[in-house]
């Protein structure tokens, strides 16, 4: 199985996407200016306590305050709350960690009103973004993840992954870790660490005791609240570290910034294969030269077509995602309705899994699959969508069909799901319903081009349109686009972009920055 993971950077937004066999199976895309995510630590106040909720509100500078649990405080809160008190008593002198005092663990069964009061400050976690109405969800049991371990202050325990599965390794392992780690520092090792050297692993616990090092040193400083003071790595990199393999065969990336942070992010933890990692400096946007684009306006939207006709229904509510499985048009297989049935529902396991990552769900999903007798074939579907979920990294978990053939999955609810609007706004007539002849679109088009050379002064651009009219415009030998050559200089570039809709443009200059020529259009 081939790997590629692609990154298309733009001004605004970043989108990754994750390729298994050239098949689009992870999407992920956030606005750049987005500085709100899983994992940042921020020094905050108690803002209100819930006594009945056995929890606090706490401002982080979100628009709805986040909520902390009592059980979200975890059993080292009073040591962190006399580290912060002294850490925050002297401005000059940064208090070592490693001197700390550890007091007794925090009683499960207490209360937040015993524990916290309205004012206090606190230093927080995100782990879980917010959702529709609902505020970020804290914790003060703080981590720093990396690729092979994950330091927790405080925690002063080894803990290794359940999926190291080896007695042997597992020793080695906690042994090892045991030994390098710093005073009042837990680790949990993780799944990817095994088999590896003692310098890899001591390289990588420097720099997360750095990082934590660095946030308390914020937390001495400032005097602003709330604050943030550690925030987590870039949207590229921080998928990258938990989906990075060695097997990948290629990482792309069209911007030479990102391309940077991410070729360091690799030659540190697999320098050997730092080569995998490319910068795209093609024309064709990346997304459309790894036939991306194509994948994202076929796979999101509330049906979803997958074999022979059959396809999915995916309706999203706040409570839960509701998956509706059918046959279509597809003509019944020649061993009968049973037969038929299952191998949709199998077609269909396939499909689901694969939206289940791409569209990142959460929560509750039910699955009305078409009903079958045979309860050999229930059991297969079971088992197939059981198989299919393996490489999911999110946790799940799945019940068998019920008797009125509904399928229960719950999956890991961290961030809300990615939902993509595949429908597009009609460009010219902006729903309207009339727009100009379209005969006279190649006009326009000169009309802006002959502004932007002859009065804004810009000799070199990209005119990005849909590839039918980048068709049009290059086809024979004297084509529309040499015309414009000669009229308006060699500057002139089209390009195809499958994004766009069939008469939708788009003007970029030669930096890649966007160009916007559509309050122009009302005067040509």
């Amino acid at each position: 199985m081939t790997s590629e993971v692609i990154i298309d950077v733009q001004p605004k937004e970043i989108a990754i996407a994750l390729l298994e066999d050239k098949s689009l199976v992870e999407y992920q895309k956030e606005t750049r200016s987005a500085s709100f995510s899983v994992g940042n630590i921020y020094v905050a106040k108690v803002r209100k306590l819930m006594p009945g909720l056995n929890a606090c509100f706490v401002d982080v500078g979100y628009s709805k305050d986040a909520f902390l649990h009592y059980l979200d405080l975890g059993p080292q809160f009073s040591s962190y709350e006399k580290y912060l008190k002294q850490v925050m008593s002297d401005r000059k002198n940064l208090f070592p960690i490693s001197k700390a005092s550890k007091l007794p663990d925090l009683k499960k069964d207490g209360s937040v009103q015993n524990t916290l009061k309205q004012g206090q400050e606190v230093l927080v976690q995100v782990v879980k973004e917010p959702i529709s109405t609902k505020g970020p969800r804290l914790t003060c049991e703080l981590s720093f993840a990396g690729r092979y371990i994950v330091l927790m202050p405080f925690n002063d325990k080894v803990s290794v992954s359940s999926k190291i599965k080896k007695s042997e390794e597992r020793t080695r392992l906690k042994q090892l870790l045991q030994s390098i780690k710093p005073k009042n520092m837990g680790i949990i090792v993780r799944t990817s660490a095994e088999g590896k050297r003692v310098a890899e692993l001591d390289n990588e616990l420097k720099t997360l005791v750095k990082r934590w090092e660095d946030a308390i040193a914020k937390v001495q400083k400032t005097t602003q609240r709330p604050q943030i003071v550690y925030e987590e790595t870039g949207r590229a990199v921080a998928l990258l570290r938990d989906l990075f393999n060695p097997t990948y065969d290629g990482i792309y990336v069209n911007d030479q910034a990102v391309y940077e942070e991410v070729k360091d992010y690799v030659s540190l933890i697999a320098p050997d294969k730092v080569g995998i990692v490319k910068q795209y400096n093609g024309q064709v946007p990346i997304f459309d030269n790894f036939n991306v684009t194509k994948q994202i306006k076929s796979a999101f939207g509330k049906t979803v077509n997958y074999r022979h006709g059959a396809y999915l229904i995916i309706e999203h509510t706040e409570a839960l995602h509701v998956v509706d499985v059918n046959s279509g048009n597809r003509t019944k297989a020649e061993n009968g309705q049973e037969a038929n049935a299952l191998e949709v529902n199998l077609g269909a396991a396939d499909e689901l899994a694969r939206q289940l990552r791409l569209r990142d769900m959460g929560g509750i999903i039910v699955v009305d699959f078409i009903d079958m007798n045979l309860a050999e074939d229930r059991q297969l579907l079971y088992e197939r969508m059981c198989k299919n979920m393996q490489r999911d990294r999110a946790r799940h978990n799945i019940l068998p069909l019920s008797k009125f053939g509904l399928m229960q999955i719950t999956r890991q609810r961290v961030r809300p799901a990615m939902d993509v609007n595949v429908e597009e706004t009609c460009p010219t007539c902006l729903g309207t319903g009339k727009i100009k002849s379209s005969i006279l679109f190649t006009d326009q088009l000169e009309s802006k081009i002959s502004m932007l050379v002859n009065k804004i002064g810009i000799k070199k651009f990209y005119l990005h349109v849909h590839p039918y009219v980048a068709a049009y415009i290059n086809q024979n030998l004297l084509s529309i686009k040499l015309k414009w050559q000669m009229k308006y200089g060699l500057g002139v570039n089209v390009v195809p972009s499958q994004k766009l809709a069939m008469l939708q443009y788009e003007f970029y200059d030669k930096n890649g920055q966007f160009i916007d020529m559509k309050e122009n259009n009302e005067n040509l």
